[in-house]
């Protein structure tokens, strides 16, 4: 019998006008360098779908099955949920390009640039949704480009019985120290599994801990040198590892993030229902009870609420 999420505490709350409108809910836990839990609240051992945030794992995976990516750009590339920038764009059709493969090969579905900046441009300029510009294009064409490299089938690269899945799934296992309680369909027409935050933020604190010249290292480090790759120029993960060197962090749907920082310690958290706004001030609060602080935190402390245009609020952790 798989194991259900109950749900989260009051995590963040909204605040207008000094009235508060409404209320977070999610859960949160936090590792010091060790493993140990120093803080958490809500339910952080029952399993949920951390979504992208499981994406440097599978690319960790993906590399130790033989894909053969030597630039660290590439490598963040296929850890990345990015915003559909030019420079997005170009890297993944550059990586499909050489590899001889269409982008029609791609599983992941056509859309329009998750960026703002991004999509607007496109739609501009008269332009539509395609798979290139699907967020998780980079991460599809690093599946595609692992099969050839093991010789494995293109098609059905993304059914969870597939070897590349099968590779993917231990890789996220190992470092999570758990085992997948259910399997998905993500967003992108992938497997996603679910584990709990607490095997989470193990993950992250192992790739940061990691020796150099190991796997894990190399997908950490690749992440953290190019952080617009994994998301973009005004990506929430970009702008935290940008603004807190040293820091791994990586997104996910739902309300999920997760971010750890090499000899400190590790965070995950999921807001219940979904909200980005809330995500960033809960995490804020988190990194902070493992005396984690930059300016880049204070500008994620509290997001604006507004009002005729202007300030009139903010979301807050309250936890």
């Amino acid at each position: 019998m798989v194991k259900t999420y109950e749900g989260g505490v009051p995590l963040a709350e909204v605040v207008r006008s000094d009235f508060v409108e409404g209320l977070h809910r999610g859960s949160v836990v936090v590792l010091d360098a060790a493993g140990a839990t120093v803080a958490g609240a809500g339910d952080v051992d029952s399993p949920i779908f951390p979504r992208s945030s499981n994406k440097p794992m599978q690319a960790v995976g993906m590399l130790r099955a033989g894909l053969p990516l030597t630039d660290p750009a590439d490598v963040a590339l296929v850890s990345a949920s990015h915003a559909g920038e030019e420079f997005h764009l170009a890297r993944v059709a550059g990586l499909l390009r050489a590899a001889g493969i269409d982008e029609s090969a791609l599983h992941c579905p056509p859309d329009l640039p998750v960026g703002e900046a991004a999509r607007d441009a496109v739609l501009r300029a008269g332009g539509g949704p395609t798979r290139l510009q699907m967020n998780c294009s980079g991460k599809h064409t690093g599946m595609l480009l692992t099969c050839l490299a093991a010789g494995w089938p293109l098609d059905g690269y993304w059914r969870p019985e597939h070897p590349l899945q099968q590779r993917l799934r231990a890789a996220i296992e190992e470092f999570t120290g758990e085992e997948a309680e259910a399997v998905g369909v993500d967003g992108c027409g992938a497997p996603v599994l679910a584990v709990s935050l607490t095997g989470l933020a193990r993950a992250y604190l192992r790739l940061v801990s990691a020796e150099r010249g190991t796997v894990e290292r190399t997908v950490a480090d690749a992440m953290r040198a190019y952080p617009e790759l994994v998301g973009g120029t005004q990506a929430d993960d970009t702008r935290l590892m940008r603004g807190v060197p040293g820091t791994l962090a990586k997104v996910g749907a739902e309300g999920v993030i997760a971010a750890a920082v090499p000899g400190v310690g590790a965070v995950a958290l999921k807001i219940d229902d979904g909200a980005a706004r809330a995500r960033m001030p809960v995490l804020v609060a988190a990194l902070r009870r493992l005396g984690v602080d930059a300016p880049v935190l204070t500008e994620y402390a509290e997001v604006p609420l507004l009002g005729g245009g202007l300030p009139v609020g903010a979301v807050r952790a309250v936890w």
